[in-house]
């Protein structure tokens, strides 16, 4: 997440005119990794970029932090070397957009030598485990660490190649520190909350509404999963609406317009980021380039359950299904070569549902509306219907295909969608009856708060089967409001 908008940055810099020599002077001083598990690039139809946020108490040479950054980053003192942000950015062979899509920390998945853990567990553990093989085999204090280190890393690019199903052709990792110096250099993010919020272990207080946040602030909010009311799933869509935000910024070519600011970034970059070797920044910034329209949208694996429980019963994680991901992975490849941008674009929050009751049912629109809501979509206005009866329960739209009615439709049972063109575009229109027996109705047997996102569309589907959160883009102006 930390390290794709620099990466845009640079590319935007490079558009208008900056010397090639700063470039290279850039590159020169980011510490580069060897890995035999990264492939070429392009050969399952993509270049795949795995972007890894650790939560480090170091830099990315090793220096500690001082006691003034630890503070000023809420980093505590916890010295694991667990991966906060897992992101594999997908851009087609055609060049033409790009899905940075997020993998939930607390997913549960099988990795090697370790069974099934947590994913953001998977580089510390196996880093921790090969330290003290080789400390215990005479190995020196220094060795052993860089040597278990590229272990971690490894062991991470396998994990998650093997739950996408796709071959990672580059890695980039960023700390703690590098993430907050990298947005001051940009100039802050703009980001907008429902409510307000207050969460000390992250350091999170911000006031309801929009806000710019600067470095630490915005690492605390994207941080922050205690008190979110999707937990770490809520956390992954702050980080995707931050990372959206500071893409939007760069690629309007609001930001990075002084040689200060340029500098400031290129500092941040070279004390923070490690990127894997052989990987030409010159030949990746061109393929940025093509994405200046802002061509980019975030999206997250679908999951199984977002409560759910390790195997044995001690520890609350997120369960998902592998092959459940790498079929979604490949239809999502496929979306972007066909440029099938609308739908990949497209959340509930830009569809406002007006919900009118056309039955002697009290409550039956307010209910429904509700359900509507904790899903996404954004609420509109409730009452009962004018005019004549209808004859069923329908979701009315200006057009038939319009994609906010075919959501709507999909998460109230598959109502059918007719169209009214007295409904405004944007807009839908829910007609309750009394044969309506869909989520709302207290009918269905379902919590109608358990209902989730199609990972392709945004759309709801059924509870047994959940998958992610609305896409967010960044080529589309102000991100969204959220949790």
């Amino acid at each position: 997440m930390r390290v794709v908008c620099t990466l845009v940055a640079v590319a935007i810099v490079l558009a208008t005119g900056l010397a090639w020599s700063k470039v290279r002077s850039l590159e020169n001083g980011i510490l580069h990794i060897r890995s035999p598990l990264l492939g070429s690039g392009g050969e399952d139809g993509a270049i795949d970029i795995l972007l890894v946020g650790m939560d480090s108490r170091t830099d990315a040479h090793g220096n500690p932090l001082s006691e003034e950054e630890l503070a000023q980053l809420h980093a505590g003192d916890d010295v694991s070397t667990n991966t906060d942000t897992i992101i594999l950015v997908r851009i087609p062979n055609n060049g033409e957009s790009a899905t940075a899509i997020s993998i939930p920390r607390d997913s549960y998945v099988q990795a090697p030598g370790l069974g099934k853990t947590k994913i953001n567990g998977v580089y510390g553990q196996t880093k921790e485990d090969e330290r003290m093989r080789l400390v215990e085999a005479g190995i020196s204090d220094a060795q052993a660490d860089s040597e278990s280190t590229k272990a971690g890393r490894e062991a991470l690019i396998e994990t998650v190649a093997d739950l996408t199903g796709v071959t990672v052709d580059h890695y980039a990792e960023i700390g703690l520190l590098g993430f907050a110096l990298i947005t001051d250099a940009i100039g802050g993010v703009d980001v907008c909350l429902k409510d307000a919020v207050y969460e000390p272990l992250s350091g999170a207080d911000f006031p309801a509404g929009w806000q710019r946040l600067d470095g630490p602030q915005a690492l605390s909010f994207v941080r922050q999963r205690h008190d979110l009311p999707r937990g770490d799933l809520d956390r992954v869509v702050r980080q995707q609406v931050v990372m959206a935000s500071l893409a939007h910024q760069v690629i309007s070519g609001k930001t990075l317009s002084s040689p200060a600011a340029l500098n400031r970034l290129q500092d941040a970059i070279q004390r923070s980021v490690v990127l894997s070797e052989g990987w030409d920044i010159m030949d990746f910034v061109k393929e940025l380039q093509k994405l200046a329209a802002g061509n980019v949208a975030f999206a997250t694996i679908p999951v199984l359950d977002e409560s759910g429980w390790s195997d044995d019963g001690m520890q609350s994680v997120v369960r998902v299904d592998p092959v459940q991901v790498q079929e979604w992975m490949k239809s999502l490849l496929n979306k972007q070569e066909q440029g099938d941008t609308e739908e990949l674009a497209y959340t509930p929050a830009k569809t406002a549902v007006e919900v009118v009751n056309d039955s002697d049912i009290n409550g039956l629109a307010a209910s429904v509306s509700q359900v509507l809501t904790n899903n996404g979509f954004t609420p509109g206005p409730i009452g009962n219907h004018e005019g004549g009866h209808v004859a069923g329960s329908q979701v009315q739209a200006v057009k038939a295909d319009d994609l906010g009615a075919q959501a709507v439709a999909k998460q109230l049972g598959g109502l059918p969608v007719i169209v009214n063109a007295s409904v405004r575009p944007g807009t839908v229109r829910v007609v309750v009856t009394a044969d309506y027996t869909g989520p709302g109705s207290g009918l269905d047997g379902s919590d109608p708060t358990a209902a989730t996102m199609d990972s392709a569309a945004g759309t709801p589907t059924d509870s047994d089967a959940p998958a992610p959160s609305p896409i967010i883009t960044a080529g589309s102006g102000d991100p969204q409001c959220i949790n």
